[in-house]
Protein backbone atom coordinates (compact mmCIF):
# COMPACT_ATOMS: atom_id res chain seq x y z
CA UNK A 1 0.00 0.00 0.00
CA UNK A 2 2.90 2.70 0.90
CA UNK A 3 4.32 1.95 -2.51
CA UNK A 4 1.07 2.51 -4.34
CA UNK A 5 0.76 5.61 -2.60
CA UNK A 6 4.56 6.78 -3.73
CA UNK A 7 3.53 6.05 -7.17
CA UNK A 8 0.49 8.02 -7.05
CA UNK A 9 1.95 10.53 -5.64
CA UNK A 10 4.44 10.42 -7.91
CA UNK A 11 2.71 10.52 -10.55
CA UNK A 12 0.54 13.45 -10.04
CA UNK A 13 3.54 15.63 -9.75
CA UNK A 14 4.61 14.71 -13.09
CA UNK A 15 0.93 15.40 -14.44
CA UNK A 16 1.34 18.96 -12.36
CA UNK A 17 4.27 19.81 -14.07
CA UNK A 18 3.85 18.90 -17.73
CA UNK A 19 0.11 20.94 -17.75
CA UNK A 20 2.46 23.60 -16.33
CA UNK A 21 4.83 23.40 -19.16
CA UNK A 22 2.28 22.64 -21.32
CA UNK A 23 0.21 26.35 -20.59
CA UNK A 24 3.83 27.88 -21.14
CA UNK A 25 4.23 26.81 -24.29
CA UNK A 26 0.34 27.89 -25.05
CA UNK A 27 0.99 31.30 -23.47
CA UNK A 28 3.95 31.96 -25.86
CA UNK A 29 2.84 30.94 -28.88
CA UNK A 30 -0.10 32.36 -28.66
CA UNK A 31 2.09 35.69 -28.13
CA UNK A 32 4.09 35.36 -31.04
CA UNK A 33 3.48 37.88 -33.86
CA UNK A 34 2.93 35.88 -36.93
CA UNK A 35 4.41 37.56 -40.05
CA UNK A 36 7.91 37.33 -42.38
CA UNK A 37 10.39 39.34 -42.63
CA UNK A 38 11.10 40.03 -46.69
CA UNK A 39 13.67 41.80 -47.84
CA UNK A 40 14.60 42.66 -51.14
CA UNK A 41 18.36 41.53 -51.56
CA UNK A 42 21.18 41.65 -55.01
CA UNK A 43 24.56 41.01 -55.49
CA UNK A 44 27.52 43.16 -56.43
CA UNK A 45 28.66 42.86 -59.75
CA UNK A 46 31.84 45.28 -60.14
CA UNK A 47 33.49 47.34 -57.36
CA UNK A 48 35.77 50.31 -57.86
CA UNK A 49 36.42 53.99 -57.79
CA UNK A 50 33.80 54.60 -55.44
CA UNK A 51 31.37 53.07 -57.89
CA UNK A 52 29.39 49.92 -57.58
CA UNK A 53 27.22 47.85 -59.84
CA UNK A 54 24.61 45.78 -58.14
CA UNK A 55 22.35 43.03 -59.71
CA UNK A 56 18.45 42.52 -58.46
CA UNK A 57 17.39 45.37 -56.69
CA UNK A 58 14.58 45.55 -59.47
CA UNK A 59 12.42 48.65 -57.32
CA UNK A 60 15.45 50.27 -55.76
CA UNK A 61 14.75 53.73 -55.70
CA UNK A 62 16.63 56.73 -57.21
CA UNK A 63 18.98 58.13 -53.58
CA UNK A 64 18.27 55.47 -51.47
CA UNK A 65 20.41 54.05 -48.78
CA UNK A 66 21.30 50.18 -49.55
CA UNK A 67 22.96 47.72 -47.18
CA UNK A 68 26.17 45.29 -47.62
CA UNK A 69 27.09 42.15 -46.26
CA UNK A 70 30.24 43.16 -44.91
CA UNK A 71 28.90 45.79 -43.08
CA UNK A 72 26.86 49.02 -43.08
CA UNK A 73 28.40 51.10 -45.62
CA UNK A 74 25.99 53.44 -46.77
CA UNK A 75 25.92 54.01 -50.89
CA UNK A 76 23.37 56.57 -52.79
CA UNK A 77 24.76 57.44 -55.96
CA UNK A 78 28.09 56.47 -55.25
CA UNK A 79 29.76 54.40 -52.19
CA UNK A 80 30.01 57.18 -49.40
CA UNK A 81 32.06 54.97 -47.36
CA UNK A 82 35.57 52.62 -47.86
CA UNK A 83 34.66 50.34 -51.23
CA UNK A 84 37.72 48.06 -50.25
CA UNK A 85 35.23 45.41 -48.01
CA UNK A 86 32.94 44.97 -50.73
CA UNK A 87 33.67 42.37 -53.16
CA UNK A 88 32.11 40.55 -55.98
CA UNK A 89 29.24 38.26 -54.78
CA UNK A 90 28.45 40.65 -51.67
CA UNK A 91 24.69 40.34 -50.41
CA UNK A 92 22.88 43.79 -51.25
CA UNK A 93 19.52 44.80 -49.67
CA UNK A 94 17.77 47.50 -49.40
CA UNK A 95 16.89 50.15 -46.40
CA UNK A 96 13.87 51.63 -47.75
CA UNK A 97 15.36 54.99 -46.83
CA UNK A 98 16.26 57.63 -48.86
CA UNK A 99 19.68 59.49 -47.94
CA UNK A 100 18.80 61.92 -44.82
CA UNK A 101 20.79 64.02 -42.45
CA UNK A 102 20.43 65.18 -39.08
CA UNK A 103 19.46 68.72 -38.33
CA UNK A 104 18.33 71.24 -35.65
CA UNK A 105 20.90 73.88 -33.61
CA UNK A 106 22.33 70.65 -31.98
CA UNK A 107 24.90 70.89 -35.01
CA UNK A 108 26.15 74.84 -34.30
CA UNK A 109 29.92 74.73 -33.70
CA UNK A 110 30.41 70.79 -35.20
CA UNK A 111 31.89 69.36 -38.42
CA UNK A 112 30.19 66.74 -39.37
CA UNK A 113 30.69 64.50 -43.08
CA UNK A 114 27.94 63.69 -46.14
CA UNK A 115 26.02 61.87 -43.88
CA UNK A 116 25.68 64.20 -40.45
CA UNK A 117 28.11 62.13 -38.70
CA UNK A 118 30.81 63.98 -36.55
CA UNK A 119 34.02 64.04 -37.70
CA UNK A 120 36.00 66.92 -35.16
CA UNK A 121 36.12 63.99 -32.22
CA UNK A 122 34.02 66.34 -30.02
CA UNK A 123 31.39 63.52 -29.60
CA UNK A 124 27.88 62.23 -31.35
CA UNK A 125 25.65 64.48 -32.37
CA UNK A 126 21.69 64.64 -30.58
CA UNK A 127 19.55 65.94 -32.76
CA UNK A 128 15.40 65.40 -32.28
CA UNK A 129 14.64 65.65 -36.40
CA UNK A 130 16.26 64.40 -39.53
CA UNK A 131 15.75 65.92 -42.93
CA UNK A 132 16.22 64.67 -46.50
CA UNK A 133 19.30 65.67 -48.14
CA UNK A 134 17.97 66.18 -51.81
CA UNK A 135 14.38 68.46 -51.83
CA UNK A 136 12.59 69.85 -53.71
CA UNK A 137 12.68 73.70 -54.12
CA UNK A 138 10.14 76.36 -52.40
CA UNK A 139 7.93 77.46 -55.14
CA UNK A 140 7.37 80.91 -56.49
CA UNK A 141 3.81 81.81 -53.72
CA UNK A 142 5.75 81.25 -50.62
CA UNK A 143 8.87 83.70 -51.58
CA UNK A 144 9.40 87.11 -50.74
CA UNK A 145 10.42 89.14 -53.39
CA UNK A 146 13.73 90.28 -52.99
CA UNK A 147 26.64 92.71 -46.52
CA UNK A 148 28.59 94.24 -48.57
CA UNK A 149 28.58 97.90 -49.53
CA UNK A 150 30.25 97.22 -53.21
CA UNK A 151 27.55 94.58 -53.87
CA UNK A 152 24.63 94.56 -52.02
CA UNK A 153 23.74 91.00 -50.90
CA UNK A 154 19.74 90.83 -50.08
CA UNK A 155 18.57 87.68 -47.98
CA UNK A 156 17.44 84.91 -49.50
CA UNK A 157 19.64 85.64 -52.57
CA UNK A 158 22.14 83.69 -54.39
CA UNK A 159 25.60 85.55 -54.88
CA UNK A 160 27.99 83.85 -56.44
CA UNK A 161 31.88 84.54 -55.50
CA UNK A 162 34.25 83.90 -58.94
CA UNK A 163 37.64 84.25 -59.83
CA UNK A 164 40.79 82.78 -60.31
CA UNK A 165 42.77 80.47 -57.92
CA UNK A 166 44.40 81.96 -54.87
CA UNK A 167 41.92 85.56 -55.21
CA UNK A 168 41.01 85.36 -51.85
CA UNK A 169 37.78 83.92 -52.71
CA UNK A 170 37.50 81.75 -49.42
CA UNK A 171 38.87 85.15 -47.10
CA UNK A 172 35.39 86.75 -48.48
CA UNK A 173 33.04 84.36 -47.60
CA UNK A 174 35.09 83.58 -44.24
CA UNK A 175 34.57 87.59 -43.76
CA UNK A 176 30.49 87.38 -44.01
CA UNK A 177 30.70 84.90 -41.30
CA UNK A 178 32.92 86.54 -38.95
CA UNK A 179 30.87 90.01 -39.66
CA UNK A 180 27.99 88.18 -38.56
CA UNK A 181 29.25 87.95 -34.75
CA UNK A 182 27.79 91.05 -33.68
CA UNK A 183 24.24 90.44 -34.72
CA UNK A 184 24.47 86.74 -33.29
CA UNK A 185 25.84 87.96 -30.04
CA UNK A 186 22.60 90.28 -29.77
CA UNK A 187 19.02 89.27 -28.09
CA UNK A 188 17.57 90.27 -31.17
CA UNK A 189 16.77 86.73 -33.21
CA UNK A 190 15.29 88.43 -36.69
CA UNK A 191 18.49 90.24 -36.92
CA UNK A 192 20.86 86.46 -35.71
CA UNK A 193 22.27 84.85 -39.26
CA UNK A 194 23.68 81.13 -38.75
CA UNK A 195 25.70 80.19 -40.90
CA UNK A 196 26.85 76.71 -42.54
CA UNK A 197 29.89 76.48 -44.24
CA UNK A 198 30.20 73.55 -46.92
CA UNK A 199 34.11 72.26 -47.88
CA UNK A 200 33.83 70.61 -50.78
CA UNK A 201 36.64 68.32 -51.96
CA UNK A 202 39.34 69.92 -49.56
CA UNK A 203 42.43 68.84 -47.91
CA UNK A 204 41.73 67.99 -43.83
CA UNK A 205 44.16 70.18 -43.02
CA UNK A 206 42.42 73.30 -44.97
CA UNK A 207 39.00 72.59 -42.86
CA UNK A 208 41.31 72.62 -39.51
CA UNK A 209 42.66 75.86 -40.26
CA UNK A 210 39.42 77.45 -41.06
CA UNK A 211 38.19 75.83 -37.76
CA UNK A 212 40.91 77.64 -36.18
CA UNK A 213 40.15 81.01 -37.62
CA UNK A 214 36.48 80.55 -36.65
CA UNK A 215 36.50 79.84 -32.91
CA UNK A 216 39.60 82.11 -32.45
CA UNK A 217 36.96 84.34 -33.52
CA UNK A 218 34.24 83.44 -31.68
CA UNK A 219 32.26 82.37 -34.92
CA UNK A 220 32.20 78.87 -34.32
CA UNK A 221 29.29 78.74 -31.99
CA UNK A 222 26.99 79.99 -34.95
CA UNK A 223 28.19 78.05 -37.64
CA UNK A 224 28.32 74.30 -39.15
CA UNK A 225 31.03 73.29 -41.14
CA UNK A 226 29.91 70.33 -43.57
CA UNK A 227 31.36 68.22 -46.57
CA UNK A 228 28.29 67.87 -49.38
CA UNK A 229 26.19 70.31 -50.50
CA UNK A 230 23.38 68.84 -50.51
CA UNK A 231 23.27 67.61 -46.93
CA UNK A 232 24.58 71.12 -45.55
CA UNK A 233 21.37 72.62 -47.62
CA UNK A 234 18.76 70.46 -45.95
CA UNK A 235 20.75 71.33 -42.54
CA UNK A 236 20.45 75.69 -43.97
CA UNK A 237 16.76 75.17 -44.76
CA UNK A 238 15.87 73.69 -41.55
CA UNK A 239 16.42 77.21 -40.09
CA UNK A 240 14.97 78.91 -42.70
CA UNK A 241 11.86 76.69 -42.10
CA UNK A 242 11.80 77.37 -38.72
CA UNK A 243 11.49 81.27 -38.78
CA UNK A 244 15.21 82.15 -38.73
CA UNK A 245 17.93 83.61 -41.37
CA UNK A 246 21.03 81.25 -42.08
CA UNK A 247 23.72 81.65 -44.60
CA UNK A 248 25.50 79.16 -46.81
CA UNK A 249 28.68 79.14 -48.47
CA UNK A 250 29.59 76.10 -50.87
CA UNK A 251 33.39 76.56 -51.56
CA UNK A 252 33.53 75.74 -53.86
CA UNK A 253 31.30 74.10 -56.93
CA UNK A 254 34.07 73.53 -59.42
CA UNK A 255 35.10 70.57 -57.42
CA UNK A 256 31.13 69.06 -57.74
CA UNK A 257 31.10 69.49 -60.68
CA UNK A 258 34.46 67.68 -61.29
CA UNK A 259 33.46 64.93 -58.95
CA UNK A 260 30.18 64.59 -60.10
CA UNK A 261 31.80 64.17 -64.36
CA UNK A 262 34.09 61.66 -62.80
CA UNK A 263 30.67 59.69 -61.66
CA UNK A 264 29.14 59.86 -64.48
CA UNK A 265 32.22 58.86 -66.69
CA UNK A 266 32.36 55.91 -64.10
CA UNK A 267 29.09 55.23 -64.60
CA UNK A 268 29.46 55.37 -68.86
CA UNK A 269 26.94 58.06 -68.99
CA UNK A 270 27.24 60.04 -72.48
CA UNK A 271 29.80 62.57 -71.76
CA UNK A 272 28.41 66.75 -73.46
CA UNK A 273 30.59 69.70 -73.18
CA UNK A 274 33.92 69.69 -71.43
CA UNK A 275 33.23 66.14 -70.57
CA UNK A 276 30.63 66.96 -68.39
CA UNK A 277 27.56 64.99 -68.06
CA UNK A 278 24.06 66.79 -69.80
CA UNK A 279 22.29 67.64 -66.89
CA UNK A 280 25.24 69.00 -64.23
CA UNK A 281 22.81 72.14 -64.91
CA UNK A 282 19.97 70.53 -63.24
CA UNK A 283 22.64 69.87 -60.70
CA UNK A 284 23.45 73.00 -59.41
CA UNK A 285 20.27 74.57 -60.07
CA UNK A 286 18.00 72.25 -57.85
CA UNK A 287 21.08 73.59 -55.35
CA UNK A 288 20.66 77.00 -55.48
CA UNK A 289 16.93 77.21 -55.95
CA UNK A 290 16.54 76.27 -52.57
CA UNK A 291 18.03 79.41 -51.18
CA UNK A 292 15.09 81.91 -50.56
CA UNK A 293 13.44 84.13 -48.43
CA UNK A 294 9.98 82.83 -47.29
CA UNK A 295 6.91 85.05 -46.58
CA UNK A 296 5.24 86.04 -43.16
CA UNK A 297 2.68 83.49 -44.51
CA UNK A 298 5.54 80.24 -43.75
CA UNK A 299 7.44 82.06 -41.02
CA UNK A 300 9.36 84.51 -42.76
CA UNK A 301 12.70 82.61 -42.34
CA UNK A 302 15.61 82.92 -45.15
CA UNK A 303 18.26 80.77 -46.44
CA UNK A 304 21.36 83.26 -48.34
CA UNK A 305 23.43 80.95 -51.11
CA UNK A 306 27.22 82.23 -51.53
CA UNK A 307 28.54 79.16 -54.03
CA UNK A 308 32.18 79.78 -55.14
CA UNK A 309 33.49 79.34 -58.50
CA UNK A 310 37.17 78.84 -59.06
CA UNK A 311 37.76 80.01 -63.10
CA UNK A 312 40.89 79.11 -65.25
CA UNK A 313 43.24 82.45 -66.24
CA UNK A 314 39.98 84.42 -65.27
CA UNK A 315 38.11 83.14 -67.90
CA UNK A 316 34.25 83.63 -67.21
CA UNK A 317 33.03 82.56 -70.73
CA UNK A 318 33.73 78.71 -69.37
CA UNK A 319 30.96 76.29 -68.77
CA UNK A 320 30.63 75.65 -65.91
CA UNK A 321 31.06 79.32 -64.43
CA UNK A 322 28.54 80.75 -67.46
CA UNK A 323 26.37 78.22 -65.77
CA UNK A 324 26.18 79.14 -62.31
CA UNK A 325 26.60 82.87 -63.25
CA UNK A 326 22.41 81.94 -65.53
CA UNK A 327 21.55 80.63 -62.13
CA UNK A 328 22.72 83.37 -59.59
CA UNK A 329 21.26 86.82 -59.25
CA UNK A 330 24.91 88.27 -59.50
CA UNK A 331 28.62 87.61 -58.94
CA UNK A 332 31.41 89.00 -56.78
CA UNK A 333 34.24 88.60 -59.37
CA UNK A 334 37.65 88.82 -58.42
CA UNK A 335 40.46 89.40 -60.56
CA UNK A 336 44.05 87.95 -59.93
CA UNK A 337 45.74 91.24 -61.65
CA UNK A 338 44.19 93.54 -58.58
CA UNK A 339 45.15 90.96 -56.05
CA UNK A 340 48.86 91.17 -57.00
CA UNK A 341 49.00 94.66 -57.42
CA UNK A 342 47.52 94.90 -53.36
CA UNK A 343 43.90 96.05 -54.12
CA UNK A 344 42.21 93.38 -51.75
CA UNK A 345 39.70 92.57 -51.90
CA UNK A 346 40.83 92.23 -55.09
CA UNK A 347 36.46 92.86 -56.57
CA UNK A 348 36.72 93.93 -60.04
CA UNK A 349 33.61 96.64 -60.10
CA UNK A 350 32.45 96.35 -63.54
CA UNK A 351 32.28 93.19 -63.60
CA UNK A 352 30.83 92.29 -60.18
CA UNK A 353 26.60 93.12 -60.06
CA UNK A 354 23.63 91.98 -58.01
CA UNK A 355 20.78 91.80 -58.62
CA UNK A 356 18.65 93.08 -55.53
CA UNK A 357 16.79 95.92 -57.31
CA UNK A 358 16.35 98.94 -54.43
CA UNK A 359 15.89 95.66 -51.49
CA UNK A 360 20.20 96.43 -50.51
CA UNK A 361 22.19 99.56 -50.07
CA UNK A 362 21.22 101.46 -53.25
CA UNK A 363 22.27 104.71 -52.05
CA UNK A 364 25.64 103.41 -50.73
CA UNK A 365 26.56 101.00 -53.77
CA UNK A 366 24.87 102.84 -56.56
CA UNK A 367 27.40 106.15 -56.41
CA UNK A 368 30.33 103.90 -55.33
CA UNK A 369 30.06 101.62 -58.46
CA UNK A 370 29.98 104.28 -60.70
CA UNK A 371 33.07 106.23 -59.01
CA UNK A 372 34.69 103.31 -59.51
CA UNK A 373 33.76 102.30 -63.13
CA UNK A 374 34.69 106.14 -64.25
CA UNK A 375 38.12 105.74 -62.39
CA UNK A 376 39.14 102.42 -64.05
CA UNK A 377 38.11 103.64 -67.34
CA UNK A 378 40.13 106.61 -66.88
CA UNK A 379 42.75 105.90 -65.50
CA UNK A 380 43.19 102.80 -68.22
CA UNK A 381 43.81 105.75 -71.03
CA UNK A 382 45.61 108.19 -68.43
CA UNK A 383 48.64 105.82 -68.74
CA UNK A 384 48.89 106.57 -72.55
CA UNK A 385 48.87 110.85 -72.16
CA UNK A 386 50.79 113.06 -69.99
CA UNK A 387 48.62 116.65 -70.32
CA UNK A 388 45.28 115.81 -68.96
CA UNK A 389 42.55 117.99 -67.61
CA UNK A 390 41.27 119.22 -64.30
CA UNK A 391 38.32 116.62 -64.31
CA UNK A 392 40.18 113.96 -65.31
CA UNK A 393 42.74 114.75 -62.26
CA UNK A 394 40.20 114.89 -60.24
CA UNK A 395 38.51 111.31 -61.27
CA UNK A 396 42.09 109.81 -60.91
CA UNK A 397 43.21 111.21 -57.19
CA UNK A 398 39.36 110.59 -55.96
CA UNK A 399 39.74 107.03 -57.71
CA UNK A 400 42.83 106.35 -56.47
CA UNK A 401 41.93 107.21 -52.37
CA UNK A 402 38.69 105.48 -52.54
CA UNK A 403 40.81 102.44 -53.38
CA UNK A 404 43.42 102.81 -51.00
CA UNK A 405 39.85 103.48 -48.17
CA UNK A 406 38.58 100.17 -49.44
CA UNK A 407 41.35 97.91 -48.93
CA UNK A 408 40.76 95.68 -46.19
CA UNK A 409 42.39 93.33 -43.82
CA UNK A 410 41.85 89.48 -43.84
CA UNK A 411 39.07 88.49 -41.30
CA UNK A 412 38.71 92.30 -40.23
CA UNK A 413 35.06 92.72 -41.00
CA UNK A 414 33.95 97.10 -40.33
CA UNK A 415 30.69 97.66 -38.88
CA UNK A 416 27.73 99.21 -41.47
CA UNK A 417 28.10 102.51 -39.78
CA UNK A 418 31.66 103.02 -40.36
CA UNK A 419 31.56 102.23 -43.57
CA UNK A 420 28.92 104.46 -44.73
CA UNK A 421 30.50 107.75 -43.38
CA UNK A 422 33.90 106.93 -45.30
CA UNK A 423 32.13 105.46 -48.70
CA UNK A 424 30.51 108.69 -48.45
CA UNK A 425 33.27 110.72 -48.32
CA UNK A 426 35.27 109.04 -50.71
CA UNK A 427 32.97 109.20 -53.25
CA UNK A 428 32.04 113.01 -52.86
CA UNK A 429 35.82 113.79 -52.94
CA UNK A 430 35.79 114.65 -49.30
CA UNK A 431 39.59 113.06 -48.83
CA UNK A 432 41.11 114.40 -51.61
CA UNK A 433 43.46 116.69 -49.25
CA UNK A 434 44.99 113.93 -47.66
CA UNK A 435 47.97 112.06 -49.26
CA UNK A 436 47.71 108.70 -50.14
CA UNK A 437 50.48 107.64 -48.00
CA UNK A 438 48.54 108.49 -45.16
CA UNK A 439 45.34 107.00 -46.36
CA UNK A 440 47.48 103.40 -46.82
CA UNK A 441 49.11 103.93 -43.75
CA UNK A 442 45.91 103.44 -41.59
CA UNK A 443 47.22 104.94 -38.69
CA UNK A 444 45.39 107.82 -36.52
CA UNK A 445 48.71 110.48 -35.31
CA UNK A 446 47.55 112.55 -32.59
CA UNK A 447 46.99 115.09 -34.76
CA UNK A 448 44.68 113.50 -36.64
CA UNK A 449 43.12 112.57 -33.76
CA UNK A 450 42.85 116.19 -32.57
CA UNK A 451 40.93 116.91 -35.99
CA UNK A 452 38.66 113.82 -35.20
CA UNK A 453 37.81 115.20 -32.18
CA UNK A 454 36.58 118.56 -33.21
CA UNK A 455 34.62 117.51 -36.10
CA UNK A 456 32.79 115.02 -33.57
CA UNK A 457 32.22 118.17 -31.15
CA UNK A 458 31.41 120.90 -33.39
CA UNK A 459 29.04 118.04 -35.05
CA UNK A 460 27.16 117.00 -31.70
CA UNK A 461 27.07 120.92 -30.89
CA UNK A 462 25.00 121.23 -34.01
CA UNK A 463 22.22 119.38 -32.58
CA UNK A 464 22.79 120.83 -29.00
CA UNK A 465 22.52 124.18 -29.75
Amino acid sequence: MHRIAIRNSVRAHALAASSKVSSILESRISGTAVGANVEETGRVLSVGDGIGRVWGLKNVQAEEMVEFSSGADNVGVSIFGNDRLIKEGDTVKRTGQIVDVPVGPNLLGRVVNALGDPIDGKGPIEAAERRRASLKAPGILPRRSPIDAMVPIGRGQRELIIGDRQTGKTAVALDTILNQKRWNDGQDETKKLYCVYVAIGQKRSTVAQLVKTLEENDAMKYTIIYLAPFSGCAMGEWFRDNGKHALIIYDDLSKQAVAYRQMSLLLRRPPGREAYPGDVFYLHSRLLERAAKMNDKFGGGSLTALPIIETQGGDVSAYIPTNVISITDGQIFLEAELFFRGVRPAINVGLSVSRVGSAAQTCVSIPLTCTFAQYREVAAFAQFGSDLDASTRFLLSRGARLTELLKQGQYQPMAMELQVPIIYAGVNGLVLPVLLTEIAAGNINPELEAKIKAAVDEHVASFTA
